[in-house]
């Protein structure tokens, strides 16, 4: 898709987040990232937990040759109706579900990238997910870096997940203080 093409659609899907009062999209660092390290994995499966409105579904896409397939799992319908309308891909599978349910119905698939923008995958059930990566493949996680709407106890939650991916000894692991601060993971 070109810049042409991309600019109006990434619009479309941030306006009808706001009239939804959805403000979760992950920002255009984020999205460029996933669309690099898409274009890095030639027939490549991938998987997004946590749809959202489907801006960061649309960054992979656009970097995913047409070989390549994507799962983005969703549990709010009402958020992922967004992407299903704005996103006409065939590349793409919309799958309304809470995200620990697909992990546990689907821990034998194996996956090139796993982007986990969502609780399940990333605050539990994340030696499943990661058991989910194929050799070479990405894990990646965003929304580490604090903000006030937080609640009290997410910040030690944060700070465990953190600690936990550190010291992952089957992944090289990067700290990337840009974005909303960023996780990458490749499997070794």
């Amino acid at each position: 898709m070109s810049s042409e093409e991309l600019l109006p659609k990434i619009n479309e899907i941030l306006d009808r987040a706001k009239q939804l009062g959805f403000t979760m999209s992950c920002d255009t660092e984020t999205g460029q990232l996933l669309r690099v390290l898409a274009g890095s994995k030639r027939k490549g499966d991938f998987l997004e937990l946590g749809t959202g409105a489907g801006l960061s579904t649309l960054w992979l896409l656009d970097g995913m040759d047409a070989a390549s397939r994507l799962i983005s799992i969703e549990m709010d319908e009402s958020i992922q109706h967004i992407a299903r309308t704005c996103i006409h891909d065939a590349r793409v599978e919309f799958i309304s579900m809470d995200g620990g349910m697909f992990i546990e119905e689907n821990k034998s698939k194996k996956f090139d990238l796993i982007f986990a923008d969502t609780w399940p995958g990333k605050f539990y059930l994340l030696e499943e997910t990661l058991a989910m990566v194929k050799p070479g493949g990405y894990y990646i996680i965003d929304d580490l870096r604090p903000i006030e709407t937080w609640p009290d106890d997410h910040r030690e939650k944060v700070q465990s997940l953190v600690s936990t991916m550190r010291n992952l000894e089957d992944f090289y692991v990067v700290e990337l203080n840009c974005s909303t601060g960023l996780i990458l993971a490749t499997r070794k």
